[in-house]
């Protein structure tokens, strides 16, 4: 481990988490929505590789590369239409007990999310995380205003604090934000995309994930 890398691991305190992607493990339920309404507007489906690489956030920017015509009030109720209908995906494999070891270390976890609060709320519940987390914003269309709002508000260091997301999002708000950025891979987004983005961390699994947050 270089020095760097043991300097920015040490120093975290502060963890917000993204949770479509990173704590639901939900990259094929969401591949399964945004096949529904690409039928609804005659178009093809895609797959999941084909999801991975194209994935963007604000998600209307991803919709609107393959459906034009089709804006964010109708998205809205197409997706709260057809994900309300789904069973709720697991939670990614391992991350539960982590995100449990790391509230009894005394880490301050927050979620900021684009999920509907319909849908996380319940599943935070299922998942065993009910008053895990210090603060659970939903329904986040850009995060970058809720991101600096949570800094100022807690008054949360820049150097102590990390953002963990599946997504381009994630790591150009914390980029802008000056906090530490974590990718995962078993997302939305493909690693090779999330590579380029150059976050702090780019982990593979939970247990890796674990390393860099306990």
């Amino acid at each position: 481990m270089s020095l760097r890398v043991f300097l920015l691991i040490n120093m975290i305190k502060n963890i917000i988490f993204d949770w479509c992607g990173v704590i639901k493990d939900a990259a094929k339920q969401q591949l399964v929505l945004i096949n529904k309404i690409f039928v609804v507007y005659g178009r093809r489906e895609i797959s999941l590789e084909e999801m991975q690489n194209t994935w963007e956030q604000p998600h209307m920017d991803f919709y609107n590369k393959y459906l034009p015509e089709i804006n964010a009030k109708e998205q809205a109720a197409l997706y709260r239409k057809f994900i309300l209908e789904e069973k709720t995906p697991d939670a990614t494999p391992g991350i539960i007990d982590l995100i449990k070891s790391l509230k009894d270390l005394g880490r301050i976890l927050i979620v900021v999310s684009s999920d509907l609060s319909d849908t996380l709320i319940p599943e935070i519940e299922k998942y065993g995380l009910a008053g895990v987390f210090s603060e659970v914003i939903a329904d986040v269309e850009t995060k970058e205003p809720a991101v600096r709002e949570l800094m100022i508000k807690n008054s949360f260091n820049l150097d102590e604090t990390i953002f963990i997301g599946d997504s381009n999002c994630e790591v150009e708000v914390g980029k802008k934000i000056g906090i530490k950025t974590c990718a995962v891979t078993w997302g939305l987004v493909g690693e090779d995309r999330l590579a380029k983005m150059n976050p702090d961390f780019l982990v593979h699994n939970v247990k890796e994930l674990e390393e860099i947050l306990k």
